[in-house]
């Protein structure tokens, strides 16, 4: 089993310490970092700092949101942090949310599948060092090469519906899954292996970005467990929260509570079912059980605090836990 880790970028926790979080990856022997772009830093920015601030991890940006950030935007950013860093690079392109997307960016979602199968061609291309000419329905480039050397970069597409699972299976290096159980990971296998099939292509190796916290304390569980808060009543997760056994909490969910008593009846098992929670014994159970679904490679996201604000703790159990599958 590979092991990556991404940075949570916890808004409980000051945005510097997103720093300390790239050092400990590092620190602890992880060969790859995830930078994803939420509501505080821009992605390729902070890659930029990280790569100052540590000597050889590799850099993987995203998921970007295909109809936020187009093809050019994406392949520059890129580009520009391998170039200034002398890193490898990698991206992941999504589809996000409608709160992120329609909310925070004033875009739409409308075809939003198609707006990731067009911009993976693009990307692709750009990344590459060819000349792009993708003249897409949503989104495209036509006529613009990169000036700064192609760092041919791996594409990492996130899947979760039917799609999405056809594009990973046409053009990705890799595919994300994101916040799901072994047993959501393992029908998501199934259908890209299908989607692949289909499409006369191999499928990709499969990573489950997956939260985590070893031993954790009351700060940590609160952390994670408003995590989950999001997802609960999203089509697709409700199902998955239900037939993990949540039932009554996704009921309760759809209800549309307050934020705060929504994240109050969240049990900590809720966020065991889709993560690596609790002693090195159970967090090496769930790491077969995600080796068992299909999943290649689980990708790290430690809950942090004052008292381990890399989450290292975390990050050295989950290898130590994962030895035995060749992590």
């Amino acid at each position: 089993m590979k092991l990556s880790v991404s940075l949570g970028l916890w808004q409980d926790r000051p945005p510097e310490e997103a720093l300390e979080a790239a050092r400990a990856a590092e620190a602890t022997g992880y060969p790859e970092l995830w930078i994803g772009e939420m509501a505080t830093w821009d992605a390729f920015a902070l890659g930029t700092a990280i790569g100052a601030a540590t000597s050889r991890i590799s850099l993987t940006f995203g998921p970007l949101a295909v109809t936020v950030r187009d093809p050019a935007t994406i392949a520059m950013g890129v580009a520009s942090v391998a170039a200034l860093t002398g890193r490898a690079t990698g991206v992941a392109l999504g589809t996000s949310s409608e709160v992120v997307v329609c909310g925070w960016h004033g875009r739409s979602r409308s075809r939003a599948a198609t707006a990731l199968a067009e911009s993976a061609q693009a990307v692709r291309q750009l990344l590459a060092g060819e000349k792009s000419g993708v003249d897409g329905q949503v989104v495209g480039s036509r006529g613009y090469r990169l000036r700064l050397p192609a760092p041919k970069s791996p594409l990492t597409i996130a899947a979760f519906g039917p799609r999405a699972l056809a594009v990973a299976a046409r053009f990705a290096d890799r595919m994300v899954v994101n916040l799901v159980s072994p047993a959501a990971a393992a029908t998501l296998v199934r259908g890209l292996r299908e989607a692949a099939s289909g499409a006369g292509t191999t499928p990709p190796p499969v990573a489950a970005w997956v939260v985590a916290a070893a031993d954790p304390g009351p700060a940590e569980l609160e952390q994670l467990r408003r995590g989950v808060v999001g997802y609960l009543a999203a089509p697709g997760y409700a199902d998955m929260f239900r037939a993990a056994g949540f039932g009554e909490l996704v009921d309760f969910a759809r209800t549309r509570p307050h934020p705060r008593s929504l994240l109050a009846a969240v049990p900590p098992e809720a966020v065991a079912a889709v993560g690596l929670v609790g002693s090195p014994a159970e967090i090496a159970a769930k790491i077969g059980e995600y080796a068992a679904a299909g999943v290649d490679e689980l990708v790290i996201v430690p809950a942090t605090g004052d008292e381990d604000p890399g989450g290292e703790k975390t990050l050295v159990a989950c290898r130590s836990a994962a030895g035995s599958f060749d992590a």
